[in-house]
């Protein structure tokens, strides 16, 4: 029997340290498609308020007050996930983000709801596992709780 178990705990106590690794990659991939997107928003506003009035069907407010607000998002919460901080809140905020932006847009090919989905799996995973021992939040807990 302990020649199945030692393999197995083995196996499982190397995953358990790849964890920080893969949760640090996760919020470094997600901030950087998000970070972009939100410079590339501000780098042609007129664009972006022309796409957010006639493209995007973005639902129950202002085109004008959606652009500022899905801006401001992609360019805050990328940088706080990078970090740790507030790493849950982040990711539910990127992740509610990206579920409005993959609905508004409704010329959206296959491929490119496939990287929606590909960002809201990794989303949804630091939303429920956290943003791992290798952040700020993990740092602050350790200290102060």
């Amino acid at each position: 029997m302990n020649i199945l178990v030692s393999p197995y705990l083995g196996g499982i106590s190397l995953v358990d340290k790849l964890q920080p690794v893969v949760n640090l990659v996760f919020r470094g991939w997600v901030a950087y498609v998000f970070f972009l997107s939100g410079l590339t928003k501000i780098k042609s506003w007129d664009s972006t308020l022309a796409l957010f009035e006639y493209e995007y069907a973005v639902p129950l407010i202002n085109f004008k007050l959606a652009a500022y607000a899905a801006t401001a998002a992609e360019l805050i919460f990328p940088v706080l996930l990078v970090l740790g901080l507030f790493g849950r809140i982040s990711a539910l905020a990127l992740f509610v983000l990206n579920w409005v932006a993959a609905i508004s847009y409704p010329d959206i090919s296959a491929a490119g709801i496939k990287d929606h989905y590909f960002w809201g799996t990794m989303l949804l995973v630091l939303i429920v596992y956290g943003p791992g021992s290798w952040s700020l939040d993990h740092l602050i807990k350790r200290r102060f709780v």
